[in-house]
């Protein structure tokens, strides 16, 4: 379903990526461990078409991303991937039923069929009770199941997830580690988390091991 191919990046002098292959299947969920610094991230943003690589390629659904223009990718990113950030990036102006139907109005989505979705995703994530309350208004594993709504209004191909845990209590974080699963099991959703924690890292269907810029397993 995604593939990527010799993913290399530097800045700089700095190499970052030095070659990764990876390879993920419809509705699998992956997580990528490593030490700060082995080009986790870097990899996730890769694949979430944020930057392009020095070299490499990558295929989604056989579309190959990395031959895509800058306003093509704007428009795939928008329609195929889904972002789950360990800061939420919620926009505070407005409500929470507002901010998960931004990227359908993006979309160019009609506002009835956007908002009905967005509510029947929050009332999924246990949030029928939030819709019109402001991120301030919000706890941070509110605010996290706000922007997993988000990432998955526009029925994305694939959610990539960057350290979603990590500024949440462990009580949270294990809400939030069992909602990605059945995700998985309701919507066949396909989910890489680059992850510090190793009970979410044990849990994916496989883990993989970044380190000096390559995947070691």
């Amino acid at each position: 379903m995604l593939t990527a191919k010799g993913i290399y990046k530097s800045y700089g002098d700095l190499s970052i990526l030095k070659g990764v292959d990876l390879s993920v299947q419809q509705g699998e969920i992956v997580a990528i461990v490593g030490a700060s610094g082995a080009g986790k991230s870097t990899l996730l943003q890769i694949l979430g078409t944020l930057d392009r690589p020095d070299r490499g390629e990558i295929y989604l659904h056989d579309q190959a991303v990395h031959r895509m223009s800058t306003s093509e990718l704007n428009i795939f990113r928008n329609q195929e991937i889904g972002f789950v950030f360990q800061f939420h990036h919620l926009l505070p102006e407005f409500t929470a039923l507002e901010n998960v139907c931004m990227p359908a109005f993006i979309a160019g989505k009609s506002k009835s069929e956007t908002e009905a979705r967005a509510i029947s995703l929050l009332k999924r994530l246990n949030l029928e009770d939030r819709l019109d309350h402001p991120p301030a208004a919000l706890s941070g594993g509110e605010h996290q199941r706000v922007a997993i709504a988000r990432a998955l209004i526009n029925d994305p191909a694939i959610v990539l997830a960057d350290e979603p845990s990590g500024n949440l209590d462990s009580a949270n974080a294990q809400s939030l580690h069992e909602l990605f699963f059945s995700l998985r099991e309701e919507f066949n959703q396909t989910f890489i988390i680059v992850t510090h924690n190793e009970q979410l890292a044990a849990m994916a269907d496989r883990k993989l091991l970044m380190k000096d810029g390559m995947i070691q397993n």
